[in-house]
């Protein structure tokens, strides 16, 4: 049944929202929708104290490490975290209290799947401790048109996915699926796949993406982008039957947001 994931993002070692698409390597253009200086910890002790199991811990480039692991020791076993997660470093944040690891960018150099990276990984920590992060962007249908509008806001073509990895600048050439989410599940527990046009800018969810991710993902899997109300949990319950879980951030008044109360999310799971 469809849960509230919440989610710890960090940034220069502090908790923040930021919308995603003005993520860069250089920082310049970034958009910050909220930022604290409540330490992770207090965020973890709160989902700790609620209830509310597998929310994400994801360290938003270099410098969050140290405060992704304090997070995790004060949910042991609660959290999820990713980020820079490799073969070689996915165990120690196991060891620091981590219940998955969540990997993207470092299966797919150069913009191709490395199935022996892959399957590495997975031996390393166990598929069950594993969590693939597949956020992507939409791109235009076959005849140019982007399938989100086509036109007259009339669909030109069924909706395509590319991933989008390297904090969600680089695009490649791989597409959510039917076939690479049956393939790619076997090394896995879960998928969080990020609509990245849409996330942090709380302006609606990619319904068409929800819809897909529940009649195609063969394991849990947890949307997050652009979730603005709680009538938004409801709503991705009804279109994806139960099946999809939701992530949301920067409308919530946990992170300053006005559409969406903690509390009532709380008392959504528990119902």
């Amino acid at each position: 049944m469809t849960k509230f994931r919440p989610c710890i993002d960090l940034h220069d070692g502090r908790v923040k929202q930021i919308v995603g698409s003005s993520l860069s390597d250089s920082g310049a253009g970034l958009k910050t929708n909220f930022e604290t200086d409540r330490s992770p910890a207090w965020f973890a002790e709160l989902y700790r104290k609620d209830g509310i199991r597998g929310g994400h811990v994801i360290m938003l480039g270099k410098g969050n490490e140290q405060a992704a692991k304090v997070a995790l020791a004060a949910y042991p076993g609660g959290l999820q975290v990713g980020g820079g997660i490799t073969a070689d470093n996915a165990k120690e944040y196991l060891d620091a209290g981590a219940s998955h690891v969540i990997v993207t960018s470092w299966i797919f150099p150069d913009g191709k799947l490395d199935r022996e990276r892959l399957e590495r990984l997975s031996k390393t920590v166990g598929k069950e401790h594993l969590v693939l992060d597949l956020s992507c962007k939409r791109v235009c249908g076959a005849d140019g048109i982007d399938s989100a509008n086509g036109i007259d806001g009339v669909n030109s073509a069924a909706p395509r996915w590319k991933i989008a990895v390297n904090r969600w600048q680089t695009l490649i050439d791989i597409e959510i699926t039917a076939e690479n989410l049956a393939d790619l599940s076997n090394y896995c527990d879960e998928f969080l796949i990020h609509a990245a046009d849409v996330e942090g800018k709380q302006q609606g969810m990619d319904d068409e993406l929800i819809v897909f991710l529940s009649k195609h993902s063969p394991i849990p899997c947890t949307y997050a982008g652009g979730a603005r109300t709680l009538a938004d949990l409801e709503h991705c319950k009804e279109i994806s039957n139960g099946k999809i879980d939701l992530t949301i951030g920067s409308a919530l008044d946990l992170f300053g947001g006005t559409g969406v109360k903690y509390d009532d999310c709380v008392k959504f799971n528990k119902a």
